[in-house]
């Protein structure tokens, strides 16, 4: 950059007015261009000298209102077709600069920039567009408290480390966000930047520490006048082909061969309302999930969406004051034939969400009739500003001779600028079977949150009945009343120990069938060190009712990490405690459970991910050992461009004597237009013998899988 450049960008900082937080008391106002810049990583564009720049970034993480060494200027500027950013990360230290050649969605632990964009300026919900310093993206969406980084857009980025820093340039179609037909258009916009080996994430507009991490009534107007409004037309035909192999009886034979072909297209009704529809749509998963502990649970294992039709708009479905329910989970679609879907604003303040999928069952279900499940959902939301809404939802699964359904309310009210109040109230209705009477239930939750740079604190109750019922969401726990409080008072130290959290945590649980009560009282110490690194020590003293009986379930906790070097990020975690052994015959006993993991990245574009897990337990009246489970998995991925991969991962499951592995040629060009290869299979410590399996020193072949998809993205 020329010394030109640095008095001309220094100029327009100067011209901003700005409050005592950093916030822009007039609106900022991005440079209309008619030529398009080239998306290079290099500020070499006409339009980059004449486009707005703010600076004066301000530091929330660890910590607020700091000034970072490294100075950042951010940059604006629009066409008829898209939105343009532009960043100058200065660095004193470009050598510490953290940052690889990976994957999408795999930029966390770098350094990085984003801007968090509200493009309705309503307050409700943002998208965030993340860039490492060599242009690789993440992406997510940010709405009702929770971030979803699922969510894969179609955006242009290019990044380069300079001698002083690096430079990052976006560009974000309109026609992948939605906003309002309204001319000016208002949008908001939050800069962020992290430095990695600080673990330091700094802002334009300066954060208020009295109102904590509120992003989104905190963010500066953009105004884009005479932005056209844009047409929306997509097309994603894909095609999948898979075999398997299986050994029931001792050999291993093909017992699946599949070519299936799916077309998915989207259309803008309005600027801001989008049409979904699927048919026979692919959601082949291309990585396994992880292996969980899966022995001695309470409760189902969760496992996140990762299927790419459910996941546009998924955050409008979140509900305030979640408590012990998640109403909409739509891995409970197992294996869908059609789907619909409408998603976007109908007015300035009313905001739907709604899927229709036909769910054909792969297995018949005991007691029910039908080969096809029906899922209606429907989400409404009305924003009422500073953040607050209120909002309804309705979700059903329907079937020839039963039905579960669920209606409900949520409301999330802003308080003051640090503190929220959120509720909601959910009535289900269920019938099982033909014969079965009809079952009706309710959760209802009511929260207060305060977030501040000083202290959070949250009080709340949760009352599910014993009879409520989500066939379309995930339920942990049902017929329970719950009182909970929660203070984390923050403290700052110095230098060298960044901040320490104190944490305490009480929660009264009364059982439904047993009218027993069980507590959960913790108190934990949480540091966070000027490296990045942090620990936690924790120490809890609880209850739990199973089966009418209470058990005790108090341990300690002690976890630390972060990243070492920008080669070496490791974490490690170890909990011992009381535990109950889950079953008819239930009985006190206690364990461990240790997990720890290590990221190498010896250069830039490999990465090694290893990581073990161990848990135990022992039975208390004999001290006998009733299981242990370890689970050792090692990930290698080599990226050979932005575009390409190769990845291979083993995973030891030492309890059930099963050793995976799983491989994948992955091309993604854009989200949509990609081609992946994968081949897996699991091997045992087991042999054939005499009509059945039993267990052997030497491993055997017990199921072999081989994938291959390809799909193009055409965008009118």
């Amino acid at each position: 950059m020329t010394h030109f450049r640095l008095r001309h960008s220094a100029l327009f900082v100067l011209l901003l007015t700005l409050d005592v937080h950093g916030r822009s008391l007039d609106p900022l106002k991005p440079f209309r261009t008619e030529k398009a810049p080239i998306i290079d990583g290099k500020l070499d564009d006409a339009l980059w000298q004449q486009a707005p720049v703010v600076s004066g970034f301000k530091t929330f993480i660890p910590d607020f209102g700091r000034t970072m060494p490294e100075s950042t200027h951010a940059y604006m500027a629009y066409d008829s077709d898209n939105l343009y950013f532009a960043f100058y990360c200065f660095d004193p230290e470009p050598s510490g600069i953290k940052a690889e050649m990976t994957a999408r969605d795999n930029t966390r632990p770098h350094d990085w920039v984003c801007i968090n964009l509200d493009s309705f300026n309503d307050q409700q919900s943002l998208y965030a567009f993340y860039v490492n310093p060599f242009g690789i993206q993440s992406d997510s969406r940010f709405a009702a408290g929770n971030e979803d980084f699922s969510v894969d857009m179609v955006w242009n980025s290019a990044g380069q480390i300079t001698h002083d820093g690096y430079v990052v340039e976006l560009q974000i179609p309109l026609k992948s966000i939605r906003y309002s037909s309204k001319n000016p258009v208002e949008m908001s916009v939050f800069f962020e930047r992290r430095v990695a080996r600080r673990s330091e994430h700094a802002s334009f507009p300066e954060l208020d520490p009295k109102k904590g991490f509120a992003f989104l009534t905190q963010m500066s107007t953009l105004v884009y006048p005479n932005l056209e409004p844009s047409t929306l037309f997509e097309i994603l035909p894909a095609i999948t082909h898979s075999q398997k192999f299986a050994a029931p009886q001792g050999n291993l034979t093909q017992v699946e061969r599949v070519t299936e072909i799916s077309l998915t297209a989207k259309y803008g009704i309005t600027s801001d309302l989008i049409l979904d529809a699927t048919y026979n749509p692919d959601f082949s998963q291309i990585e396994a999930d992880a292996g969980q502990v899966d022995v001695n649970l309470r409760y189902g294992l969760f496992f996140p969406e990762k299927r790419p039709f459910f996941l546009e708009g998924s955050e409008n479905f979140n509900l305030s004051a979640s408590g012990t329910v998640q109403v909409v989970h739509t891995r409970t679609i197992v294996n869908p034939l059609v789907g619909l879907k409408v998603s976007g604003k109908i007015g300035e303040k009313s905001r739907i969400a709604t899927i229709y999928a036909v769910d054909e069952l792969l297995t018949p279900e005991p007691g029910r009739s039908g080969t096809r499940a029906h899922f209606p959902i429907l989400r409404y939301k009305y924003a009422l500003g500073d953040e607050s809404y209120v909002g309804a939802i309705l979700t059903g699964r329907e079937l020839e001779n039963s039905f579960n359904r669920v209606v409900g309310t949520d409301a999330s009210i802003r308080m003051t600028g640090s503190s929220t109040f959120d509720t909601q109230a959910l009535f289900s209705q269920s019938k099982a079977t033909d014969s079965a009477d009809r079952t009706d239930g309710h959760a209802i939750s009511l929260e207060y949150n305060h977030g501040s740079r000083d202290i959070d604190f949250v009080i709340g109750t949760n009352k599910v009945s014993q009879n409520f019922s989500s066939e379309t969401g995930y339920v942990t726990r049902t017929g329970i009343l719950s009182f909970n409080a929660y203070a984390r008072p923050k403290f700052y130290p110095g230098d060298f120990l960044r901040r320490v959290d104190v944490l305490f945590s009480t929660n009264g649980t009364r059982d439904e069938l047993s009218s027993l009560w069980e507590t959960y009282n913790e108190v934990a110490v949480i540091n966070i060190f000027s490296g990045g690194q942090s620990s936690r020590f924790s120490y809890f003293h609880s209850t739990e009712i199973f089966l009418g009986e209470r058990f005790k379930t108090g341990g300690f906790l002690v976890s630390g990490g972060g990243q070492f070097t920008n080669e070496i990020n490791f974490s490690l975690q170890y909990r011992r405690a009381n535990a109950i052994f889950f079953s008819a015959t239930p009985y006190q006993g206690s364990g461990s459970r240790a997990t720890a993991s290590l990221v190498f990245q010896p250069w830039n574009q490999l990465e090694i991910n290893s990581s073990i897990t161990y848990v135990d337990f022992f039975r208390s009246s004999d001290n006998e050992k009733i299981y242990e489970y370890p689970i050792s998995r090692l990930k290698l991925t080599y990226q050979l461009n932005k575009y390409l991969f190769v990845r291979g991962i083993a995973e030891y499951n030492k309890f059930n004597r099963a050793l995976l592995n799983d491989f994948l040629i992955s091309f993604t060009y854009i989200p949509g237009t990609v081609f992946h290869v994968g081949y897996g299979s699991q091997y045992k410590r087991t042999r054939w013998e005499s009509g059945s399996y039993v267990n052997d020193d030497d491993f055997f072949e017990t199921r072999r899988g081989f994938f291959f998809k390809m799909s193009y993205l055409w965008r009118s």
